[in-house]
């Protein structure tokens, strides 16, 4: 008995070696899945809301943006960023009315359907049913809602009747205890319609615009203005044990939510139902590849003909796995394990060299693509304070040119960015029409002789106030208290003392920053605007007088006010890009280079990295997620990790011949004593 025993546990050590042995593979993924094409990505944490009404974040939108249609989309490859149909036919061109009123009409195509979900099947009895325009209208009215909370009630207000809808509805459910109990489509039937939202036919979708406000096209880009079923909002209410809307998408996009656990994995499949996939749709603009780009694409294999006119998406699943920390992220990037990254700090001086990929990531496929962001960060001043300010008449104005001819920003990249960003020379980045390559702000060049000069017609020679006999002292907030942060507040400061001006960093948490900005404490900040949309009007309007901080609470934080620059941005804001526009945008930009409300510092360049079995990758500089048009060679994919992931086997020999070593003669032992 004690013999068998012995030999049984020499044969469970065996086992256990032969086990260890075999099990040195670290792919993370079901080998079953090597053939598919998967794109595997990850997120660090999941967004707070997947509600369409709700979500405003680049988290969320990398999921909402291909869950649920849009009546208009972006070109894929073509910039300056062009509008294209989606679920509309076309894109409606504006209908002025007799009273001054704008209306946009959306034909929308006829057959496209809602993904199959159980919401369908528990309210109606059926497995799913086709989008229809009350379906944008009952979107729009759940933007409304005050219970919803839509950060973006403001820009829908310009439609004729929002507000009034608004108002009733919280009448009523201020009137009646029992109304708020009511079903959700109900509640907002009975408060009535919204004047400018009509739908003559179940495929016609009517705006109508209490003034001219072109750019609400690039809404219809959004999730916003996504058709949403009321069957879903119902019966994803939280309660019974059933998801809330925000966890449980019901769209009708190219692809639909597969698995949502918000601690470990999100999984976006490929939508049957998409309309795009539909034969009556076929060849549609955002169903195909496209055929044509911008000056490049083709030469960087953006323009395969075995890609152009073919349906999509190419990816059949999408997988987000979470990583709370960029590193290990990074680390299985390399590995193989994700398609693509960003480059972390740590590492950037060793994979990207004079400004190209190293050698190394090139001779393992890497790609490496540039983006510049349709962003501005700038420096500001407060022109209501009376030293910097419009009080200051010419005084201010020349102080503030001294000031930006010394920022560096060439200098600050090269410090801070590891060289990334785009020299911003007005609030019009790159991607956008009125930006202008070859333009030349003259404040935004580093000329310390000028500034000084500036400095001394200002009245303050050497940086010294005459009547202080001091150097000029001026406050300089951020809301940025982190060591990074006050580097780069240092980096500035030190460029206003070598022309003798003192500026004293005041950090402070943001809410507190905020504070200060609303009482108008303040005489120079740090800060940064990222387009809602592509247009110059997004940019420009952040230093038209109505929008003040002062006067408004609006995103104009430097309270700039200038009567020709209002009356410009008014004639450029409702027009088309066109030749005149273009010519508004530059005298609008001359006014803004001499008076020098900012000091324009940069747009933000992304770099990110991309395996060599990725195909047809673009970045587009937005949020805006394109997976349909990628293209992913799995079979490469598996080649290249086994090859970058080779087991190191001679650790685990060492250990199973002391596991040996130390077990067996202990066995033998044990039986000899038994006997």
């Amino acid at each position: 008995m004690t013999k068998s025993i012995s030999r049984s546990s020499l044969w469970v050590v065996i086992g256990v070696a032969l086990a260890f042995l075999t099990a040195c593979d670290n792919n993370p993924y079901t080998p079953d899945d090597s053939s598919k094409k998967i794109l595997y990505t990850w997120f660090r944490e999941a967004p707070k809301t997947l509600d369409p009404a709700v979500a405003y974040t680049t988290s969320s939108h990398q999921f909402t943006g291909v869950i649920y249609p849009s009546m208009l989309e972006y070109h894929y490859l073509k910039r300056p960023y062009q509008l294209t149909p989606s679920l509309a036919k076309s894109v409606p061109a504006p209908e002025v009315l007799p009273n001054g009123y704008v209306r946009y009409r959306f034909d929308m195509r006829e057959g496209a359907m809602f993904e199959k979900d159980l919401c369908f099947e528990e309210l109606a009895g059926v497995e799913h049913r086709e989008i229809v325009a009350s379906d944008v209208v009952f979107q729009l009215k759940r933007v409304a809602d005050p219970a919803i909370n839509s950060p973006v009630v403001s820009v829908f207000s310009k439609i004729a009747g929002f507000d009034e809808f608004i108002k009733a509805l919280t009448e009523a459910r201020a009137a009646d205890p029992d109304f708020s109990s009511r079903r959700i489509d109900q509640q907002y039937k009975e408060a009535g319609d919204i004047e400018g939202l009509k739908t003559p036919t179940p495929h016609t979708l009517e705006v109508t615009l209490k003034e001219p406000y072109p750019q609400i096209l690039y809404w219809f880009t959004m999730q916003f203005t996504s058709p949403v079923p009321w069957e879903a909002v119902v019966y994803y209410d939280g309660q019974d044990g059933r998801d809330h809307l925000r966890d449980h998408p019901v769209g009708g996009g190219p692809y639909r939510m597969a698995s949502y656990n918000k601690q470990f994995r999100v999984v976006l499949e490929r939508n049957p139902d998409w309309w795009g996939a539909s034969p009556a749709h076929r060849g549609a603009p955002g169903t195909v590849y496209p055929s044509e780009g911008e000056p490049g694409d083709k030469e960087r294999g953006r323009l395969d003909p075995k890609y152009v006119g073919q349906p999509v998406p190419f990816i059949d699943r999408v997988e987000f796995r979470r990583e709370k920390e960029a590193i290990p992220s990074f680390g299985k990037f390399l590995q193989g394990y994700f398609d693509l990254s960003g480059i972390i700090q740590e590492s950037f001086d060793q994979v990207i060299k004079n400004d190209q990929l190293s050698e190394e990531m090139v001779e393992q496929g890497v790609r490496l693509e540039k983006s510049v962001s349709p962003d501005v960060f700038y420096i500001g001043f407060n022109m209501d304070d009376p030293m910097v300010g419009h009080a200051a008449g010419e005084r201010g104005r020349k102080l503030r040119q001294a000031m930006s001819l010394v920022v560096d920003v060439e200098e600050f990249k090269r410090v801070f960015t590891n060289g990334r960003g785009v020299p911003a020379q007005s609030p019009v980045p790159p991607g956008v029409f009125g930006y202008e390559e070859d333009y030349q702000n003259p404040f935004r060049v580093v000329d310390k002789e000028k500034a000084k000069k500036k400095l001394e017609e200002a009245g303050y020679p050497g940086g010294v106030d005459p009547e202080t006999g001091q150097p000029l002292r001026l406050t300089f907030d951020t809301a940025d208290t982190t060591s990074r942060g006050l580097l780069q507040s240092q980096f500035y400061v030190r460029a206003w003392r070598t022309i003798g001006i003192d500026v004293e960093i005041k950090a402070t948490n943001y809410n507190q920053f905020q504070e200060k900005v609303r009482n108008g404490a303040y005489q120079i900040f740090n800060w940064g605007w990222v387009a809602d949309y592509p247009d110059a009007e997004n940019f420009l309007f952040l230093l038209e007088s109505g929008q003040a901080r002062s006067v408004s609470d609006g995103p104009n934080t430097a309270n700039f006010q200038y009567a020709r620059y209002d009356a410009l941005f008014k004639q450029m804001k409702t027009r088309a890009n066109d030749e005149t526009r273009l010519e508004i945008i530059r005298e609008m930009k001359d006014i803004l280079a001499e008076e020098r409300p900012w000091i324009e510092l940069f747009s933000r360049e992304n770099y990110a990295l991309y395996h060599g079995w990725m195909q047809n990758v673009k970045p587009f500089g937005m949020s805006v997620p394109f997976y349909k048009y990628w293209d992913i060679d799995p079979d490469l994919r598996t080649e290249n990790r086994a090859a970058w992931n080779r087991p190191v086997l001679w650790p685990v020999y060492v250990l199973v011949a002391l596991f040996f070593a130390i077990l067996v003669p202990g066995i033998r032992t044990f039986y000899r004593e038994r006997q």
